[in-house]
This record gives C-alpha cells, sequence and structure tokens, in this order.
C-alpha cells in the first residue's frame, strides 16, 4: 500500500519527447513554471522515444534512473513536462514512491497560487476538480473495495465512489456560482456597450509583459513580476486617447503552449472579453527567439475562443533588450499594423496610443431617413445622438432628415426602437479618413 506524500517541493523534472529530441525552449519554459509554482529543481532529466510507454510514460530504463536520482537527491515530487494518464501517474507514484504531477497539473497549482479574486479561485477550483475527477484513484488504492464483516458493512458505497459523488457535487455547486457571476459580467459588458466606449483587450504569451504595458498605459498598480502566469485575475481601466476619446482597456490571463483544456473551459467567461472587444492588443516578447512560434500558439488560442476575427495590433515589448527604436508598421488602409515599443521605459507608448486612435475610428453611415408626424419621438433621439445634418418638413407633416453616424451606433438605435434597416434610405458607408 502507498500513501501519497502530503507536501514536499524538491523536484526533479523530466523532460520528455517522442521522436526527436527535447528542444531547449521547450526545457526552459518547463524550468521557468517549475519555478514559479515554488519547486525547489534538484535533478533534470531527457527522455526521447518513439511512443510513449502505456504504463509509466517513459522507458523502464529511464524510469530506474529517475528512481536512482529520486533516493540520491531525497526528492519529494517528479514532475513530467508532458500530459499523463491517471493510470500512468499512479503507476510512476508507486514505482518512485513520491509525488508525479504532469503539465496540466503544475499550470493548475500555480493558477491556484496567483488567484486572488472570488470569480478567479471559483475558476482554478472548477478546472483542479476537473482534472481530479479522473484521477482520484490514485490516492484511495487501498479504499477501492467495499468492507465486509459485521459493523463494517456500509450503504452500499466504496469511499472511492464517495469521494467522486463529492466531487461532482461540488463541481455542480461551483459552475452554478459560476453562471450567477457570468449573468454579473454580461451585465457589465451591455452597460459598457451602452457608453458607447470601445473595449482594448491585452493578449499574449505569458511573461509577454502585459502587465506592465497595462501600468504604463493606465497609471495603475497591476501586480508584475518577472514570472509565469503573473497576472490571473482580469483588471479593467479607462485609457484617454490623444483624441480626446476614452476607451477601456482589459488585461487578461497570459496564455502557454498547451494550456489545459480545464482551464480555457474554466475561464472562458473571463477571456471572453477578448472574443467581444472592440481591438486585441497582442503582446509579443520581441526579445524571445522562439517569438513566431509563441505568436502561432496565442493565436491558436484566440481561434478556440472564436476571437480570430476581432481587429488585432502586433504589440513588439521589451525593445529596451534589442538596442532597436520604437517604430509603426501601417496597413493598406495607413492604420497601425504592428508597433515596436518598450513597456519598462514608455519609448514609443505614444505611436501604440496613436496606432489604437486609427483602428478604433468607426465607419459611418450616411443617409436619407422618412419620419411620419407619429415619429418625433424617434426625430428628437436622433437630434439628441448629433446624428441629423440637415431637417426638412415633408409634405404629409412629417420630416426629411439628412443623417450621419457610427455604423455600430445606429445599428444599436435600430435594434433598441424595433426599427427595419431599411428606414435609412440611399445610405452609403464613409470610411474614416486618418489623421
Amino acid at each position: 500500500m502507498f500513501e501519497r506524500p502530503r507536501s514536499g517541493e524538491r523536484a526533479i523534472l523530466i523532460h520528455a519527447a517522442h521522436g526527436r529530441v527535447p528542444d531547449e525552449s521547450e526545457r526552459e519554459e518547463f524550468m521557468e513554471l517549475a519555478n514559479s509554482a515554488g519547486a525547489e529543481v534538484v535533478a533534470e532529466l531527457s527522455c526521447s522515444r518513439r511512443a510513449p510507454d502505456t504504463r509509466y510514460y517513459i522507458g523502464k530504463g529511464k524510469l530506474e534512473d529517475v528512481r536512482a536520482a529520486v533516493k540520491a537527491n531525497d526528492a519529494e515530487l517528479v514532475i513530467c513536462n508532458a500530459p499523463l494518464k491517471p493510470s500512468q501517474e499512479r503507476n510512476l507514484e508507486r514505482e518512485l514512491q513520491c509525488r508525479v504531477l504532469d503539465r496540466s497539473g503544475l499550470i493548475l497549482d500555480i493558477f491556484a497560487q496567483r488567484a486572488r479574486s472570488f470569480e478567479g479561485k471559483l475558476q482554478v477550483e472548477l478546472a483542479q476538480l476537473q482534472h481530479l475527477s479522473t484521477r482520484l484513484v490514485r490516492g484511495w488504492t487501498h479504499l477501492e473495495r467495499q468492507k465486509g464483516g459485521i459493523g463494517l458493512r456500509g450503504p452500499g458505497e466504496t469511499q472511492l465512489e464517495t469521494d467522486r459523488r463529492l466531487v461532482d457535487n461540488r463541481i455542480r455547486l461551483v459552475e452554478s456560482r459560476l453562471e450567477e457571476l457570468d449573468v454579473r459580467r454580461d451585465m457589465i459588458r451591455r452597460n459598457r456597450n451602452r457608453s458607447e466606449n470601445p473595449t482594448v483587450v491585452l493578449v499574449g504569451y505569458t511573461n509577454a509583459g502585459k502587465s506592465t504595458l497595462f501600468n504604463t498605459l493606465t497609471h495603475a498598480d497591476v501586480y508584475v513580476e518577472d514570472k509565469l502566469f503573473a497576472t490571473l485575475d482580469p483588471t479593467l481601466r479607462k485609457l484617454e486617447l490623444p483624441d480626446g476619446r476614452h476607451c477601456i482597456l482589459a488585461d487578461t490571463v497570459g496564455f502557454i503552449r498547451d494550456l489545459p483544456h480545464e482551464l480555457i473551459a474554466a475561464f472562458r467567461s473571463t477571456l471572453q472579453e477578448a472574443r467581444e472587444a472592440d481591438l486585441i492588443l497582442h503582446v509579443i516578447d520581441a526579445s524571445d527567439p522562439n517569438c513566431w512560434q509563441r505568436i502561432r500558439q496565442v493565436n491558436a488560442v484566440l481561434r478556440e475562443l472564436e476571437a480570430d476575427t476581432v481587429p488585432q495590433i502586433r504589440v513588439y515589448n521589451k525593445l529596451d533588450k534589442l538596442d532597436r527604436r520604437p517604430r509603426v508598421t501601417n496597413n493598406l488602409r495607413g492604420e497601425g499594423r504592428a508597433v515596436w515599443l518598450s513597456a519598462s521605459s514608455g519609448d514609443g507608448i505614444p505611436l501604440l496610443l496613436q496606432a489604437i486612435r486609427e483602428r478604433l475610428r468607426k465607419a459611418k453611415l450616411h443617409g436619407i431617413m422618412h419620419l411620419t408626424p407619429r415619429q418625433g419621438r424617434l426625430r428628437a433621439l436622433l437630434f439628441e445622438m448629433g446624428a441629423v445634418l440637415k431637417d426638412t418638413p415633408s409634405d404629409d407633416g412629417g420630416w426629411v432628415l439628412e443623417l450621419e453616424m457610427e455604423e455600430q451606433g445606429f445599428r444599436r438605435f435600430l435594434k433598441r426602437e424595433a426599427l427595419p434597416a431599411e428606414i435609412l434610405q440611399t445610405q452609403q458607408v464613409l470610411q474614416p479618413a486618418i489623421a
């Protein structure tokens, strides 16, 4: 019988790859994850196989090497940089006589340490419970059978079945609480939409400098540290643009390669800010030699969130490490497509603000609307919105209005007043001019 240890941070890392030599950038990222979780790394081992072993994931020869390293370094934890099946984790723990974690379990542990808000803690708990529900058998191998005999007959449920039922009940309770918070979040989002302030969301690979950029732009005091997943709870602040207009800037959790699906599901409501944003600022560590790979991985997560159609500006951060000057490149319409800057020093921030201003310029509709004498309230609303260019009385006692207003605002006006889109005649879309 093997009882799992409850504590201990002395860890051995296993870098596993199949059909290739483990990549150095992956090894460095794995080391950063372990350090972010607070592990004391005492040894590292690499493993390359054509296919994972069905029982241990690693081969028997490598298993002996890991066992020897555990004993030699008095290790209490083994972390594998690969997704392990529950049976493989259980088998490894039996052989190594210490706790075993895979990459998903390590990331979940980091998220549990970083969560500060009530919603963030609930989201992490949900992800952990969903991850744990398939792995309960590891800790209860001595309670898999029902006990018999006088005084030992239970309610017909093994301890394992009882635990699974309790975990399922807790998952349902957490999901119901998150649904209540989702309703509140949707209400706040609708109120933001009514305020006509566009939303700009910061996304990017973890430790790319999103929170530093957020603090520089908004003069906020969001927690910043040179660690993976330093920011977990989303933060929103109002940002003033060069033309005097305002937008809402949102800082979100960083992405990472092979982000556990439990986390994406649990944080879907938080990450929905990116899907419903008017503009995405994709923050990239320009000093990272693997930045193009990171860009593809972030875009893959955005596709999974159905946020890949939102307009995007690439922000190449940490320019101070490359000794280069800030600059901006434009798309075919003359709008900012990519900005090179340093969030820590502030160099290039005016270029980014200008690029945001240009990308948030909205197309305007221009056309003629005929109103009947009974539609005086609509006429008053349009004047209040500043959309009327010319007001001419009609022969039937109504009005002929020449209108020009932002397309998105006009669509919301039509929906609110239950009007057909055809009410605006001879309409045309006016693309904004770039100053």
